[in-house]
């Protein structure tokens, strides 16, 4: 039987979608889990306000999938968490597309006789479906992305985005010469759009899709064209991400105050002229430019059009917040307000990546105070908004000799952990009590006892800040600095993490520099070498469900397939080289996380795992065109022997580890932790639970929200005590009341 390309692709990608799919379906959770899952069921279900910055396409979709639940409350849950099911398996998907794409052109640029429209041999075209199939089983069964694949979360459906986004680029690349080829340019401005509506790491995707359209458009490449393309699709991102809807935002918010105040019209209808404008403003551009046949601009025209009809999306959170929905963070029910929500300016975050204040700033006398944004709230009686506040000099600045480039360890917060492990804050005696003779001896003796050890961390700390007055406090050098950003935000926050997925894991239990959370081969004498001896540990250890080793093969692989793929198709390999980074590594750079984080964070990396196991799909493809090479024989038994060997050593032993620590299917701990808690208040007495954070306030809001369960008693998370508009909701009546 001849297999033709085309045909088999169409079939085999549909086949792993529907195994990605049985594999989720028989391993997701039934019901809430801990973290945000409890939040965003009940705001997907009811199609309220979550928190910042937001997922209100996420949520409209889990709104869709929360009706199939047919008013049964114990089953919203599942169908809410089948979002993530779903979206996983079509990722999964696109990954084969996308080796099984990339691969046909690696194999015709190997055989340059080979046009496009000439069928390739029959071995070729097993060893391009089998690489596809590998790959695409790889990411199916790796650790993070199995994670999110089972619990209601947005990073499933933000790898789709991902995989979608350069699955079209591809696509959109290929076709450039034909008619109507930019249909697909608008489709993907579309798609971008639509990421706000999701999880922000979609718009990582824009510098490859970039690069495809400059290595295609571009001739000759030299060092100069090749830098400035990078420049620009780097700089496209920022414009799309940080500029685009946030000063769409700002001006609607501005034309909101003008009608309402300047022109007196009701609320709201500066938002509707504003939207009305750009809408009238683009369509006439549209038109201009059709009957000039200004192509390039007709086209910006579309896709600026589409993107803008993409985050629409966003028009759901001011009309539920006007709606005052239970759950309504932040309560962005105007331009204003959803500008702040957007810039999530509820929560603490460094002031930039690149230039900021150090976290030794809080030890040194105040700068010069800042203003903050003025805060507007709509006066129902006159018909107008008001500053309530205007927030001048509110802001403490940061001390001027505490500012500097790349402050990578940024938080007051994480001021003895960044102590502990990267060095102590150097100090020296104040000049105005220079002529302390007692001072100066007493601040010496403390030094000594320091550098010879008998001065812990902590206490060392309480002294920066007992004696501050006393002392003038050196921030962390820029050796700490690139010391920290190597050590911890890249390799403990990244390389730990990718291991993980590509090595093995040690355990769940979560890793703080502790022996806990480590990568582990499986290999004896390496994990012992980084672990101690492995030969000797209790049954706990060996018996974690997370103990998954996969024996470097499919990291193995994946380094073959780098390998082949630069050499071979540089390109191509560019371009997912620039996603893999963008993904991982910039996304720790820019984010800039302090210092063991609540819970691990491989969760929000999958993206660069998803371009690694499109290069452990090339090196199965690159093992077959290997061993053909060297036994002079590209039969089909050759193909179909390698693809076995691979799929045996990489994805299928993943599965086989990695089963029981991603059945989900009878877990149930969350929701019995939320009844715990409920139950422990007495009925009908108007009981108040306090709570602090997410995993004791949003499966309480599931269990209240979703199922009805004891809603006399009235949850106050203490967190969100200190925001305005949180007390505002805390005055309104409770679910019984």
């Amino acid at each position: 039987m001849q297999l033709e390309l085309r045909r088999s692709e169409r079939l085999l990608s549909w086949g792993v979608f529907f195994v990605a799919l049985m594999v989720y379906a028989l391993t997701v959770e039934p019901t809430s889990s801990f973290w945000d899952a409890g939040e965003y069921i009940s705001t997907s279900a009811k199609l309220q306000v979550g928190h910042p910055p937001g997922a209100p396409l996420f949520q409209l979709i889990g709104a869709f999938f929360a009706s199939f639940a047919f008013a049964n409350p114990l089953k919203i849950a599942l169908m809410v968490n089948w979002v993530s099911v779903v979206s996983s398996a079509f990722t999964i998907f696109f990954t084969f597309k996308i080796i099984s794409n990339l691969g046909e052109k690696w194999v015709r640029s190997r055989f340059k006789n080979k046009a496009k429209e000439e069928a390739l041999d029959q071995a070729s075209i097993i060893a391009i479906l089998g690489a596809s199939l590998v790959g695409a089983l790889t990411l199916c069964f790796s650790d993070s992305f199995w994670f999110n694949a089972v619990e209601t979360e947005v990073y499933a459906m933000a790898s789709l985005v991902m995989a979608l986004l350069l699955w079209l680029g591809i696509l959109w690349t290929d076709r450039l010469s034909e008619p109507q080829g930019d249909r697909y340019l608008v489709l993907i401005a579309f798609v971008i759009g639509l990421v706000f509506g999701i999880q922000f790491m979609g718009f990582l995707a824009i510098p490859s899709i970039g690069l495809l359209y400059y290595f295609k458009k571009t001739e000759r490449i030299t060092p100069k064209n090749f830098v400035l393309a990078n420049i620009g699709v780097v700089a496209l991102l920022f414009l799309v991400y940080r500029f685009s809807l946030t000063y769409i935002l700002k001006l609607f918010g501005a034309t909101e105050v003008f009608f309402v105040n300047e022109i007196g019209l009701p609320f709201n209808s500066g938002s509707i002229i504003t939207a009305v404008a750009i809408s009238a403003l683009l369509l006439y551009i549209i038109q201009l430019s059709k009957k000039r046949q200004l192509a390039n601009l007709h086209l910006t025209a579309h896709m600026v059009l589409f993107l803008i009809l993409g985050f629409s999306t966003w028009l759901l959170l001011p009309i539920r917040a006007n709606a005052q929905t239970v759950v309504n963070e932040n309560n962005p029910e105007d331009a204003r307000a959803l500008l702040a929500y957007y810039n999530r300016e509820q929560y603490p975050a460094p002031e930039s990546p690149f230039y900021g204040s150090y976290y030794s700033d809080y030890f040194a006398t105040a700068g010069p105070d800042q203003d903050g944004t003025p805060k507007y709230e709509k006066n129902e009686k006159l018909r107008r908004y008001e500053i309530v506040n205007t927030y001048k000099d509110a802001l403490q600045g940061p001390n001027p000799n505490h500012v500097g480039l790349l402050p990578r360890m940024w938080s007051a917060s994480s001021a003895e952990n960044y102590m502990r492990y990267y060095g102590r804050l150097d100090f020296s005696i104040n000049p105005r009590y220079q002529g302390d003779a007692e001072l100066r001896s007493a601040i010496a003796q403390f030094k000594q006892m320091s550098n010879e050890g008998e001065i812990d961390t902590a206490q060392y700390l309480d002294f920066l800040k007992n004696f501050a007055e006393y002392i003038e406090v050196k921030p962390p050098t820029f050796g700490q600095n690139m010391s920290y950003l190597i050590d911890f935000q890249f390799n403990y926050m990244y390389w730990r993490y990718f291991f993980w997925n590509f090595v093995g894991r040690q355990n769940d239990e979560q890793g703080r520099f502790n022996a806990n959370g480590e990568w582990l081969s499986g290999i004896t004498f390496i994990d012992s070498v980084r672990l101690g001896n492995q030969s000797n540990l209790p049954d706990d250890l060996l018996n974690n469900k997370a103990r998954n080793t996969y024996f470097f093969l499919p990291l193995l692989l994946g380094l073959i397939g780098i390998y082949y793929h630069a050499r071979h198709q540089w390109k191509s390999f560019y371009v997912l080289l620039v996603y893999f980074l963008f993904t991982g590594l910039a996304i720790q750079f820019y984010t800039n996380p302090t210092i063991f984080q609540p819970r691990e964070r491989d969760y929000s990396l999958v993206g660069s795992f998803f371009i690694f196991s499109l290069w452990v799909g090339f090196g199965a493809l690159a093992l077959f065109d290997l061993v053909a090479s060297a036994t002079k024989q590209r039969t089909t038994k050759l193909a179909l022997g390698t693809t076995a060997m691979c799929l045996l050593a990489v994805p299928l032993l993943m599965a086989f580890e990695n089963w029981d620590d991603h059945d989900r299917s009878n877990r149930k701990t969350a929701r019995s932790t939320a009844m715990a808690y409920l139950d422990s208040c007495a009925e009908d007495r108007g009981s108040l639970l306090f709570t602090i954070g997410d995993n004791d306030t949003f499966p309480l809001w599931y269990m209240q929200e979703i199922e009805g369960y004891r809603t006399d008693v009235r949850v106050v998370n203490s967190s969100l005590l200190a925001t305005d508009w949180y007390i505002d909701q805390m005055k309104r009546k409770g679910l019984r009341e």
